[in-house]
């Protein structure tokens, strides 16, 4: 499932998931869209020196500079007990049922309190969890062996009834996780502690779907006991995970508390309390003490809090990018006048006037957090795609950019329509676009609306007739290149420029079968590279995923497993 969401991007007011069209090829996944610039994406090359959380400490003084960082999934183990954590949130959960509201803020806090068959690691691989095991007695048979001794926080065992009706409820396609089971032709309970699901074809992603919200096991008789209410304020959870929920008063806060019971090794701090703040407010809780820390989702967030007295910043990786989309209105319908764009974009401009040198430059539209496999191979990949997106172009990319735009026999009186929102980070790169197609004599007219319309730019095709080029984000919840890259199937409702390609399609699906991760890989950097010569969408930076802590604490993931894994479970003291 791919994503998007509001203040970092991810983040601000949520879009709902949006279906893709079926496409010829292959089935779609849904994609849910971010607002704002997403928070998170890394070098991979230094991903996979794997060492603990790059850091900016207290009163470092020089700007972050995303492209020399050390970007690591880890910051150093905690060592003591916290009574309490006070930590912020960018917006209120609109719900805690993952199933039927998909938001990055209910996820931040559901993450410690749901726990799911998969597991996302910091380093952004997988591992069996609740499902203690899996066999595969061939391509497209599954066997899901149970961990035994789990129980929710009502008390009750964990059973194999709960983990089928779990299924069965994500696989509803009116539920978030849908899409994630369009390959599924049956699920059934084949033992005590044994789960069995058999597929259409063989579906190299779904282990990685069970490690997200379409892995969560719901108490099956505290869900339909709260019925319509479960996930409201007021209502108990219906998980396994180290923490339970304790509160939610509507408008105010969240709060979890350690579950004593709980199978695994117990957290080292006792309570943790959620409040939601605009960014200016959170900067200046975080910098006053009045909380403990965040996910820094909007990377001006996180300029903003850099070098700050008492805090330290780690940076690790993510998936998310930040991306241009066309649209076939106008004349970057032609993928040559597209390719002219990419050549003349002045990448690196954006990232220091737009995010305060909190993104870095990148080519292609997945962050590295995603190569949670083959990382050599997408590193390859990534390397041979720069010469199409010049951090900075030079003069021979100009000149190389003009012609394009000469043969190409576009308009060059015909403007080309930007749409942006007001926002510090997107307005910079709207007028970064306006620029580079002055560069290479075109026009460029920047057409600013409100927020919540900018959303339905993504959704609605009605909405975005009047632009001709989206200034957007994206983010996908897998670590596996190939699970963004059916945006651009034949039909695909991410494919605004009818981009159509029946040897592209034709891979997508073969990868999206392939179980062996070397040969996907391959695949998926064919792939990359049709996508990316197409200029489908135009890439333009990748965002490191920001975890600001008080300078005393330690212990969680930088990475943007976040969303997954249960990060406060982590979170201690520095000192025992």
């Amino acid at each position: 499932m791919t994503h998007r969401t509001p203040s970092p991007a991810p983040a601000s007011p949520r879009p709902p998931a949006a279906e893709g069209h079926a496409a010829p090829a292959a089935a779609p996944r849904r994609a849910l869209r971010r607002t704002a610039p997403v928070a998170g994406a890394v070098l991979a090359a230094l991903l996979a020196a794997g060492c603990s959380g790059a850091t900016k400490p207290a009163g470092s003084g020089a700007a972050a500079d995303a492209s020399k960082l050390t970007l690591t999934p880890t910051t150093a183990a905690a060592k003591g007990e916290l009574p309490e954590a006070r930590w912020l949130l960018e917006d209120e959960p609109d719900s805690l049922d993952l199933d039927t509201q998909g938001s990055s803020a209910g996820r931040v806090v559901l993450t410690n309190v749901c726990e799911r068959l998969y597991q996302l690691q910091p380093d952004m691989t997988t591992k069996p969890f609740l499902a203690e095991s899996v066999e595969t007695p061939d391509d497209t048979t599954l066997v899901l062996k149970l961990r035994s001794g789990v129980t929710f926080h009502d008390g009750t065992p964990m059973t194999a009834d709960d983990v089928l009706w779990s299924l069965q409820r994500h696989a509803d396609p009116d539920m978030e996780q849908g899409d994630e089971f369009e390959n599924v032709a049956s699920i059934e309970k084949t033992g005590d502690r044994e789960i069995t699901l058999t597929f259409k074809a063989p579906d190299a992603l779904f282990l990685k779907a069970l490690a997200g919200d379409a892995g969560i096991v719901w108490n099956k008789e505290q869900v339909e006991k709260a019925g319509r209410d479960f996930g409201t304020p007021g209502q108990p959870d219906a998980c396994t995970g180290p923490y339970r929920l304790a509160n939610w008063k509507s408008g105010d806060s969240i709060t979890i508390e350690r579950y004593d019971d709980y199978w695994g090794e117990a957290p080292l701090t006792q309570r943790v309390t959620f409040r939601w703040a605009t960014d200016s407010a959170l900067v200046n809780a975080l910098t006053t003490g009045a909380a403990d820390g965040a996910y820094a989702e909007s990377p001006n967030t996180a300029a903003a809090l850099d070098g700050k007295k008492g805090i330290t910043q780690y940076y690790g990786p993510s998936t998310s990018s930040l991306v241009l989309i066309p649209t076939a209105r106008g004349g970057l319908k032609d993928p040559a006048v597209r390719r002219a764009l990419s050549l003349a974009l002045d990448r690196k401009g954006i990232a220091a006037s737009g995010y305060g040198g909190m993104v870095q430059p990148w080519s292609t539209p997945v962050g590295s957090g995603a190569w949670g496999y083959e990382k050599p191979v997408f590193e390859a990949a990534q390397r041979a795609a720069d010469p199409v997106a010049p951090a900075s172009p030079d003069a021979e990319d100009i000149a190389a950019a003009k012609k394009l735009v000469k043969d190409s026999g576009v308009d060059p009186a015909a403007p080309i329509v930007i749409g942006t929102d007001a926002s510090q980070g997107r307005t910079v790169v709207a007028n970064a676009v306006r620029s580079a197609l002055q560069r290479i004599g075109l026009t460029g007219q920047i057409k600013t609306v409100p927020t919540a319309q900018f959303e339905q730019f993504y959704s609605d095709p009605e909405a975005r007739s009047g632009i001709d080029v989206l200034v957007g984000d994206w983010y996908i919840s897998k670590a596996d290149p190939i699970g963004f890259y059916d945006n651009a199937l034949t039909g695909s409702s991410n494919n605004w420029v009818g981009f159509a390609d029946p040897a592209y399609d034709a891979t997508v699906k073969k990868a999206l079968a392939t179980l062996d991760d070397a040969e996907r890989a391959k695949l998926a950097a064919e792939v990359q590279k049709k996508f990316t010569d197409a200029a489908v969408w135009i890439s333009v930076a990748q965002v490191p995923s920001v975890l600001v802590l008080d300078e005393k604490l330690t212990g969680p993931p930088a990475s943007m497993a976040y969303l997954y894994y249960p990060w406060a479970a982590d979170l201690g003291a520095k000192k025992g």
